[in-house]
């Protein structure tokens, strides 16, 4: 775990070194990223890769013309707002806030003037971030994960698995800003499909314990896990839970289903990571976020693990079988 009082600088070698922010302000020729996460470091490899690639792509490579500081919240959304401000008096030349809608919003927060571009948010004008996805306007824009659209489809994809389940959990970060909209667009998919949602909030492991009991008791057939970073953190013991209480459940991300969840249908956040790399090295160019649209996924995962499903006593039906991109055996 990453001691969030220092400031951590990692190079294009792999190194890291604290440097003062006077030494940082001297480097006129290198340009410096704020990197605000609200996840976690141990898995966010991958799209932290993704996201140099996307810098890489425009120029900028760690080590030659950029210096990346990274900053983990580790799903502890009320640390963010520290963190953005240490960040900010880093003096960095833009700001990328990863993880999500808390991490957005403590960024825009923390500054009017500092470029922003974030990666992942589930509903960027309700949540007051741009004020249009064409025009954004300020000095915020990023990838829109589209969330709430895609809650209806797992929903729709959990139908298909447990076809006589009557009442389904669903389980979400009430210090998530999108969680509300997103519960609201899963009660209404759940709906139409007549069947009950239990909307369950929780964010620490003993409020996890207590959700996944009360599932148990209220007989729910499966249950949907909203897209959250603290959710991410936590990957492994959401995991552990479903399979202790053997309730069929589906994910946004498929890194659930490889760590051995069930399935998964969502973006693919590798994609939208490197996207915000190259919209990153734009900014860093001059170009204005005001004038950058927010982008919207255009690649969506559906990841199923057979073994997982095997120990549920579950058949998987052939025709999700058909449109998985991935199939974990």
């Amino acid at each position: 775990m990453l001691d969030l009082r220092r400031r951590e600088f990692i190079t294009l070698l792999g190194g890291a070194a604290a440097w003062p922010a006077a030494t940082i302000a001297q480097q006129s020729a290198i340009s410096v990223i704020g990197f605000l996460s609200g996840r976690s470091p141990n898995e966010s490899q991958s799209v932290v890769k993704a996201f140099r690639d996307g810098l890489r792509e425009v120029g900028f490579v760690e080590g030659e013309n950029l210096l990346i500081a990274f900053l983990w919240a580790e799903g502890r959304y009320d640390r963010l707002p520290a963190l953005a401000a240490e960040l900010v008096g880093l003096r960095v030349a833009l700001l990328f806030a990863a993880g999500g809608t808390p991490s957005a919003l403590a960024a825009k927060a923390s500054t009017p003037t500092i470029p922003i571009v974030f990666s992942a948010v589930g509903d960027p004008i309700g949540t007051g971030l741009v004020e249009s996805l064409n025009r954004p306007g300020g000095n915020v824009t990023g990838m829109s994960v589209l969330s709430p659209a895609t809650v209806g489809k797992r929903i729709e994809l959990l139908r298909q698995l447990v076809p006589h389940a009557t009442s389904i959990g669903y389980l979400r970060n009430p210090f998530n800003p999108s969680s509300v909209l997103e519960s609201n667009e899963a009660l209404a998919a759940a709906d139409a499909l007549r069947i009950q949602v239990h909307v369950l909030d929780a964010s620490t492991d003993d409020e996890f314990n207590m959700a996944f009991a009360a599932l148990a008791n209220a007989r729910a057939g499966g249950l949907v896990i909203a897209i959250d970073a603290s959710f991410d953190s936590q990957r492994d013991k959401l995991v552990a839970l479903s399979s202790e209480h053997r309730i069929a459940t589906i994910y946004g991300s498929r890194l659930n289903v490889v760590a051995g969840g069930l399935i998964s249908y969502g973006p693919s956040f590798t994609d939208l990571y490197y996207r915000a790399g190259v919209y990153s090295g734009r900014v860093l160019k001059g170009e204005k976020p005001a004038n950058l649209p927010v982008q919207q996924p255009t690649k969506f995962e559906l990841v199923i693990n057979l073994k997982t499903a095997k120990a549920l006593g579950l058949t998987i039906p052939s025709s999700l079988l058909a449109r998985a991109d991935q199939i974990i055996e």
